[in-house]
């Protein structure tokens, strides 16, 4: 009897089986056809994790991050390592065919505030890719069955980013369609369906995209504050990807929960501008009241940093050694929950910032000599960081700021305003989340070298590590290599063509920072 309920079993499942037979390949766990709603919430993080996890790298290049932990910080890159391509994986893989999905999805329905973010994320994506890596693949990324894919210039990359940035102004200003705030609200987790944020965000894209030709004689610097004009109006507006920081998985990359920084240190040019010493040029002349929650002292009082690609050289008995960006001393986790400014679990991170944009205003109008124009924005970009980061810590008193205002380390007329004032304000206000977009401050700056026009604002504070990686030949990094796993093995023939199989290829300049 047993036997024969097996077999009536067997033949009861392999009957109601046979309408299933050309399922065979569909999983009934994974959605066949995804909604827009539930593929956005988990772009944002994408987007996180893509700088911060370079960031490790960058950020000692730009001697954001200091302790000679890795090849960043001696402008080097590691063969055959997927190092330093988490922001091209986040670019083609986190956002990637997820965007197009979002677009076919949303333009069925009529959801045009859904196609706009989608095309207000693929302009972000191409924008921060392309000036990371420089050459990136475009025209062809998303092509089915294509397994070879050519790369786009950068040229065309930015006309790309602008062409999208403008189509998603245009889809969060439509009225028709089926999309409102409350449809987008849920999933969109940084301006909860805000249509004017959104929009804002765009232009913030299309000034950080015009402001970065500076050598070219197609540079516009009126453009730049136009978009600056009707991108982000405060801190309300800023794009911050928030953390929910209650365990690993969720919590910010840079936090102790996932312990990604214990042997970063803080370096001395953060020190020496928080403490007076580049803007007035005796250190400790004016300390800014950003200091506290930005950096920490030594156990013996002192603030100090590392220089380029150099450790840590202070002890224990000496009570002179420095802090992690943390604020820990040694490399030690100070635990969960603990850390500073934006290196707290809870901590959100910073996408695009108000301050950011009236710092591109500041210098797109200091070009142009309306010197006026630049001293107000300039004034507007120092309080709005003041203001940023006095919410992340021991809330900056009105006396506080307003004392550092009128201080010797802030211009106190327009007469006075020198571009070095406002690239190194900037320098510091960006300072843990501004990775790619303070890089290509200097870079279009040729470093230490000057822009086309002689101006060199970063010449006396940013100072090289004494020696360079062996394959750099002596010269600085301008570019990230294409993400190996992705590229170096299945697409070789391409990247010959761009250069991209030359040891030094990581030292070749950038288009937007050529004449």
């Amino acid at each position: 009897m047993k036997k024969i309920y097996i077999v009536l079993i067997a033949f009861a499942v392999s009957f109601s089986g046979c309408k299933k037979y050309f399922d065979i390949n569909t999983d009934p766990a994974t959605p066949q056809n995804p909604e827009s709603k539930t593929l956005v919430p988990p772009l944002f993080a994408q987007m996180e994790r893509g700088v911060q996890f370079d960031a490790r790298y960058l950020g000692g290049t730009i001697q954001y991050f200091g302790g000679a932990v890795n090849v960043g910080e001696s402008h080097g890159w590691i063969a055959a390592s997927d190092a330093m391509g988490e922001i091209w994986r986040t670019c083609y893989y986190g956002l990637g065919a997820n965007l197009g999905l979002i677009i076919a999805d949303s333009e069925k329905k009529q959801e045009w505030n859904y196609v706009g973010l989608a095309q207000s994320l693929r302009a972000w994506g191409w924008q921060i890719t392309t000036d990371y890596s420089g050459e990136i693949i475009v025209k062809q990324a998303f092509e089915p069955n294509r397994f070879i894919f050519d790369y786009d210039s950068q040229a065309d990359v930015y006309a790309e980013v602008a062409r999208l940035a403008n189509e998603s102004i245009k889809n969060f200003s439509r009225t028709d369609g089926t999309g409102s705030i409350a449809k987008l609200a849920s999933a969109d987790l940084v301006y909860a369906g805000d249509a004017s944020k959104w929009i804002k965000f765009n232009y913030g894209l299309l000034a950080r995209n015009a402001s970065s030709t500076i050598n070219k004689a197609s540079y516009d610097p009126q453009k730049v504050i136009d978009y600056v004009d009707k991108a982000l109006a405060s801190n309300a507006d800023n794009f911050i990807v928030p953390n929910n920081g209650t365990i690993s998985a969720d919590a910010n990359f840079f936090g102790p929960l996932r312990a990604n920084l214990g042997l970063y240190r803080q370096t001395r040019i953060i020190v020496g501008l928080l403490d007076g010493t580049y803007f007035t040029g005796t250190p400790g002349t004016v300390i800014d009241p950003r200091r506290n929650t930005m950096i920490t002292p030594s156990q013996d009082g002192v603030y100090r940093g590392t220089g380029p690609n150099g450790a840590d050289p202070g002890t224990v008995i000496n009570k002179n050694q420095i802090a992690n960006p943390w604020g820990s001393l040694g490399g030690a986790n100070p635990g969960a929950g603990q850390g500073k400014y934006l290196f707290k679990d809870k901590a959100g991170f910073p996408v695009m910032t108000y301050s950011e944009m009236q710092f591109l205003k500041a210098e797109a109008a200091f070009r142009s000599e309306d010197k006026q124009t630049a001293y107000t924005a300039y004034l507007n970009g120092i309080s709005a960081s003041i203001d940023f980061v006095s919410a992340l810590g021991t809330a900056i008193t009105t006396a506080e700021k307003t004392a550092y205002m009128t201080s010797a380390s802030v211009k106190q007329s327009s007469v006075d305003l020198t571009l070095k004032d406002i690239m190194l304000q900037k320098y510091l206000a960006l300072y843990g989340y501004g990775f790619v977009e303070t890089w290509t401050d200097l870079r279009k700056y040729n470093y230490i070298t000057g822009d086309s026009k002689g101006n060199n604002p970063y010449l006396g504070t940013f100072v090289f590590p004494t020696s360079f990686s062996a394959d750099n030949g002596g010269k600085p990094a301008q570019r990230t290599r294409p993400r190996y796993n992705s590229e170096y093995i299945w697409n070789i023939e391409a990247l010959k063509k761009i250069g991209a199989d030359r040891v030094d290829y990581h030292t070749k300049p950038m288009w937007f920072s050529l004449p």
